[in-house]
């Protein structure tokens, strides 16, 4: 079946999913709550939408289309809200974070949806191991020709996502000495890593999707787990590589500063994306998987190298303009904070050392989740 024509959107609209951890409040550890959860949910209107995951303890819920990062937030406050309150209800915690960090996969349970189960059937434990948490961040492309062309001129900014939303520093019980462990398992997957560059939607849709089509490995674009794809049914690309932060004060951030760098990129001030570019690729993405905001990254045109950290106090400086167009001042000095002070990985290994214990750390998570809830 041709790939479906991509769908024209508003430009730099967004949309905002998070996938977030259920956990048990005697033990702190994941539970399979998500049945309950979403029976819970769907007796008044959900601010939002939500959906089961791939396994039992998790669930993913999304916004609706916004233009503004007032607006995102108001809504993601009113998602925590009704979240927290159904947790309540069921002595269940709610969190984000990348990973939980010490539930065992084995434990898991895959959701009764036969998505979940085919892919399961496929992948076998990875698919339990994919109890990971990302939060997923939609653009609007007004045709697919721009959402390819946006989607390779973010390449080298793929770096900054990864370290400000960094959340997995533990895996099943260990410090894994990374700041995002959750990417590490997203990898293991065939269909994950980068999208081939091309730069018009006819031959994406034609050279490649057809011939992917052919060899019978995929169907449709879910079947891609890019770190960004495009998305022909909504309009937009997709970011997928941050983790689900602790708070949705920074996951309406993030979001809007991606809206703004966007913005900038859309100018055409910067040179053009070339397939060149993605000889660092891999090596900034681990070097802010591993080491965060610390991470080194090398400028993919300039062969320059240059911390995470400076590079991400450097871009904010030059799209600030674009953010006040945009009404995401707010959302951009969050982030120069959240630069200059360190990210969740951060903070979850203070709580760590703080409490002695992981469910500790657990506990912190959840608290700052629900922090400022109605």
């Amino acid at each position: 079946m041709p790939l479906e024509t991509f769908k024209s959107s508003r430009p730099l609209t967004l949309g905002v999913e998070l996938e977030l951890q259920l956990v048990s409040l005697s033990d702190f550890d994941l539970v399979e709550a998500s049945p309950d959860m979403l029976h819970l949910l769907e007796r008044k209107r959900f601010p939002g939408n939500v959906v089961p995951e791939i396994t039992e303890s998790m669930i993913e819920v999304s916004t609706d289309v916004h233009t503004n990062h007032g607006e995102l937030l108001s809504q993601l406050h009113r998602i925590r809200d009704s979240l927290v309150q159904a947790g309540d209800m069921l002595n269940v915690g709610v969190c984000g974070g990348g990973t939980h960090p010490f539930q065992r996969w084995s434990e898991r349970k895959i959701f009764s949806k036969p998505r979940f189960k085919q892919v399961s059937g496929l992948y076998g434990y990875l698919a339990k191991q994919f109890t990971v948490f990302g939060q997923h961040i939609h653009v609007g492309c007004a045709s697919g020709d721009d959402a390819l062309t946006l989607l390779h001129s973010l390449n080298r900014y793929i770096p900054h996502f990864i370290a400000l939303s960094a959340s997995s520093p533990y895996f099943q019980g260990s410090d894994t000495l990374f700041n995002s462990a959750r990417l590490n398992s997203v990898f293991a997957f065939p269909l994950s890593g980068r999208a081939p560059f091309l730069l018009r939607w006819e031959d994406f849709a034609r050279d490649y999707f057809e011939r992917m089509e052919d060899t019978g490995i995929v169907k449709s674009m879910k079947d891609f787990y890019w770190d960004i794809r495009p998305k022909p049914e909504y309009g937009t690309i997709e970011l997928r590589v941050c983790d689900t932060p602790l708070t949705v004060d920074r996951a309406a951030a993030l979001a809007c500063y991606l809206q703004a760098l966007c913005c900038y990129l859309m100018e055409g001030i910067e040179p053009a994306p070339a397939e060149d570019d993605y000889l660092v690729y891999n090596y900034n993405r681990f070097q802010a998987c591993r080491f965060g905001l610390d991470g080194a990254m090398v400028h993919p045109k300039r062969h320059e190298p240059v911390t995470i950290r400076d590079d991400v106090l450097a871009t904010l400086r030059l799209i600030e303009p674009y953010a006040e167009t945009l009404g995401a001042q707010a959302a951009i000095e969050h982030v120069r904070r959240a630069a200059q002070e360190g990210n969740d990985a951060s903070f979850l290994r203070r709580e760590r050392q703080g409490t002695g214990s992981p469910e500790g750390m657990v506990d912190a998570a959840i608290r700052r989740f629900r922090e400022g809830c109605a």
